[in-house]
């Protein structure tokens, strides 16, 4: 049975089952609103169907290539006001943001004009725990089971760029 997925302009999309899909919705329906008030979802994959939201032409305007879906995070959102750009990996088959991703992306998006918030994202505490080590400096945790709660990589500052 599919997935619902509201979005925050009431539009609602659905998603194929499974762990990875559940937890992209938690990420657009309660991390979105509550860290990323009014930012705009760009991109978001799904296990099956690939593209389920692909704005190609306002990412391009950002700088940010149309590339293959493996090399995207797996949601990005971004917030005009801000001019950030969250990257958002949800980890349950591949890692969060290593230091090896983030590089990838860094390199990825040598032209984008947005400044650019690296996100792991966690179901539950069990899998932020196992990957742990894994998890680049200078990004972001946020586990679903506490939705209202983040884990910064960050010495200098609570989620935003780091330049």
């Amino acid at each position: 049975m599919a997935l619902p997925l509201k979005l925050a302009d009431g539009k609602e999309l659905y998603l194929t089952p499974g762990k990875h899909n559940k937890l992209q919705i938690a990420i657009i329906e309660n991390f979105g609103p509550r860290f990323a008030g009014n930012a705009t979802v760009l991109y978001l994959g799904d296990t099956a169907n690939k593209f389920v939201i692909y704005e190609r032409e306002r990412l391009k305007q950002l700088g940010v290539p149309i590339t293959t879906h493996g090399k995207l995070p797996d949601i990005i959102l971004f917030h005009e006001a801000r001019n950030w750009l969250y990257l958002i990996e949800a980890v349950t088959s591949h890692g969060p943001v290593s230091h090896k991703r983030r590089h990838e992306l860094e390199q990825l998006l040598k032209g984008c004009t947005a400044k650019r918030v690296y996100i792991s994202a966690f179901l539950d505490f069990a899998e932020f725990r196992r990957l742990t080590p894994n998890i680049a400096w200078e990004t972001e945790v946020w586990i679903a089971a506490r939705p209202e709660h983040m884990i910064h990589y960050n010495g200098d500052k609570f989620l935003g760029p780091s330049e």
